[in-house]
């Protein structure tokens, strides 16, 4: 194994348990917040039915109006899905090269082509990133 192949194979690892990491996390972060939503919002007509006071409704309501405000300020799903695609995109860069298929086939410096492609990959997610978060800031500026 070349210094070079080491390097590469390195940050292909470390990107993959990253990408893996924050896809967990953000993935955790969104059922959380979706499965308090439910339950709240589940509670107010069964709290209706039983004659609870009409502020304890309106605080379940607004609790879920603001659970859902942390979810789209954070954008948990939405990172969910684009983190667990790029390390899966990742972790199939990993396999073509170890069995030197696909475009590793017939290359005449295969861990070049990995660092290229690898950076690749990570590039695009983080574009992806950037113009969504754009986006999302555009949109709350348009509610103001």
């Amino acid at each position: 194994m070349s210094p070079a192949d080491s390097t590469a194979r390195s940050r292909l690892e470390d990107q993959i348990a990253w990408y893996d990491a924050k896809s967990r996390g953000n993935q955790r972060s969104f059922k959380v917040l979706k499965v308090c939503q439910l339950v709240l919002a589940a509670a107010i007509p069964v709290a209706a039915a039983a004659g609870a006071e009409r502020w304890s409704m309106a605080a379940a309501g607004g609790a879920i109006v603001v659970l859902e405000g942390l979810q789209q300020l954070g954008q948990y799903q939405q990172n969910w899905t684009a983190y667990r695609s790029t390390a899966e995109r990742l972790k199939h860069e990993k396999f073509l090269f170890a069995a030197q298929a696909g475009p590793y086939t017939a290359a005449p410096r295969p861990d070049a082509l990995l660092a290229e492609r690898v950076e690749g990959l990570v590039s695009q997610e983080h574009a992806a990133w950037t113009a969504h978060r754009e986006e999302a800031g555009r949109q709350l500026g348009d509610l103001t």
